[in-house]
């Protein structure tokens, strides 16, 4: 797929999500074969206001290349001196966030809500490309508001007419649940109304789903967001499906465990050891949510107190289930609550 001069190939994307996206997993991502990873969203205005904590979430290192970064406002100045901000950083992508449905967003005139001003979303769209000095840019959407207000096929009209060169739809509408099915039949839809790729986002938890994704609606590529939690090896499977024609299944666990490993290492040398810890857990769970023992892991991994205890649990949990001492557990019961709710091991 290209996008502008950017030519990532069958690659896929990788989502911005917040408190998520940071350099560690995008590392992680890009090494088993992401095609293009996003900073964390930033505010159009604490771009331009110099923001420290904004300054931080798009920041990013030239190894990490290709890489977008997503913007969040409503006001086509602002945002249009924002993107002239950022091309200073030269990221290769440039996305304008349409599709977060959150109330405090959506109540500022933001994120999801800009779809239902289509005069607004023509004039961000345009100053964006006019400030963009030829970096290429996205527009991530949803299908509308609610299933009597899907205007998505209009919207994605205004962002090609108006110059972007990527548009990314999730099949979902804004009132929509991640309980609620991905409606993929749209996405057939406006890849006939669009001449610019079209990256389709939704429901993609395993490498074969973005495949049928893509099989179905004739999408140029697929952004994956929770399915890539704990589960970088879901782009190098996805590669292997589409240039070799099979899916290699997960790696051994040995692998699975040296890149956990890896990742707190890189947690560890981004934030330091004290605020990385939580993260370091976080994804730690979420890496081995599937293998055998992930209650025990739970009961366990809250009692460790620094990265060194953090590593040598993994390390000991790796070899326990290599040996077959722990049980494994309800799957489909574990998957359930990882998609409805992420950080399901917090909930009662």
């Amino acid at each position: 797929m290209k996008i502008g001069s950017l030519d990532i190939g069958t690659k896929l994307l990788v989502a911005p999500m917040a408190d998520i996206s940071d350099s560690a997993f995008r590392k992680i991502s890009k090494k088993h074969g992401a095609g293009l990873t996003f900073t964390q969203m930033v505010s159009a205005e604490g771009v331009i206001k110099n923001n420290f904590d904004t300054l931080r979430l798009f920041s990013f290192s030239r190894d990490e290349k290709p890489i977008g970064v997503q913007l969040l406002g409503k006001d086509p100045v602002i945002i249009g001196e924002a993107v002239s901000e950022l091309t200073k950083n030269k990221p290769d992508l440039i996305d304008l966030n349409c599709g977060c449905p959150m109330e405090k967003v959506t109540s500022k005139g933001m994120g999801a809500s800009l779809s239902d001003k289509p005069q607004l979303l023509a004039e961000i769209v345009k100053s964006m490309v006019n400030a963009s000095a030829g970096i290429p840019i996205s527009v991530k959407l949803r299908l509308g508001n609610d299933h009597s207000n899907i205007n998505i096929l209009n919207s994605v009209k205004i962002v090609e007419d108006n110059g972007a060169s990527l548009v990314i739809v999730h099949a979902r509408t804004s009132v929509d649940s991640y309980k609620t099915d991905s409606q993929w039949q749209w996405l057939k839809k406006v890849k006939k109304e669009v001449s610019i790729p079209l990256v389709g986002n939704g429901s993609c938890f395993y490498p074969e789903d973005a495949k049928n994704l893509m099989d179905h609606t004739n999408c140029d590529s697929v952004m994956v967001a929770r399915g890539a939690l704990g589960n970088p090896f879901y782009f190098s499977r996805f590669n292997s499906i589409m240039e070799q024609g099979f899916d290699p299944g997960m790696p051994h666990i040995d692998t699975v465990i040296d890149t956990i490993i890896e990742h707190v290492d890189l947690l560890a040398k981004e934030f330091g050891e004290i605020s990385s810890f939580e993260k370091a857990k976080k994804h730690t769970v979420w890496y081995l949510k599937n293998y055998p023992g992930i209650s025990v892991l739970l009961d366990t991994i809250f009692k460790v107190k620094t990265v060194a205890e953090l590593k040598e649990l993994i390390m000991q949990h790796g070899s326990d289930i290599k040996l077959n001492k722990l049980e494994q557990e309800n799957i489909f019961e574990i998957n359930s609550k990882f998609k409805n709710k992420v950080l399901f091991w917090l909930s009662a």
